[in-house]
């Protein structure tokens, strides 16, 4: 096993999290604009994005544990990248210190896009909330007050029925 192997999968996991990072961008947008229809899709674009990158990451391990292995390493649990630091030549090290960093930025860009559309979502169901609320009637009260127990409250309701008509 090599490290252009290692690499190869590092900036592909760096690919599929930057166009994530790009439907994350696009769901800002149809957060603002409150495109329900749109934003399902993207929800299921997502969904294959993330697949995408589980199945890529797992390779990834899959490809570190290997490289471990031929080095006559011991292999962690999961291994990860800095794992394989301590272990490659000094010439791979850089290439690899690169690609990590890509990795480990696109990935910092992509939860706090993220971070935003939670607030924008969070913002979005207050604002439906209050909308609602301002539609809805409230009860007048839901407790009985101290002229209701002893029976001296007299009712000043209207009501809608006319019962002479």
């Amino acid at each position: 096993m090599s490290i252009t192997t290692i690499l190869a999968s590092l900036d592909s996991l760096e690919k599929l999290h930057r166009s994530l990072l790009r439907l994350a961008y696009d769901k800002t947008g149809l957060i603002k604009n409150g495109d329900m229809d749109e934003l399902d899709q993207l929800l299921k674009d997502e969904q294959a994005h993330l697949a995408a990158i589980v199945q890529m990451d797992t390779q990834r391990q899959l490809t570190v544990s290997q490289y471990l292995t031929d080095q006559g390493r011991s292999v962690p649990l999961n291994p990860t990248v800095t794992d394989l630091l301590d272990v490659v030549p000094e010439a791979d090290k850089k290439g690899l210190e690169e690609a990590r960093d890509r990795l480990l930025h696109a990935i910092h860009d992509l939860k706090w896009q993220n971070d935003l559309n939670q607030k924008l979502t969070y913002q979005s169901l207050q604002f439906v909330n209050l909308s609602l609320d301002m539609v809805r009637p409230r009860p007048e009260s839901v407790n009985y007050s101290k002229t209701e127990i002893n029976g001296n409250k007299v009712s000043t309701k209207q009501t809608t029925f006319d019962t002479n008509a």
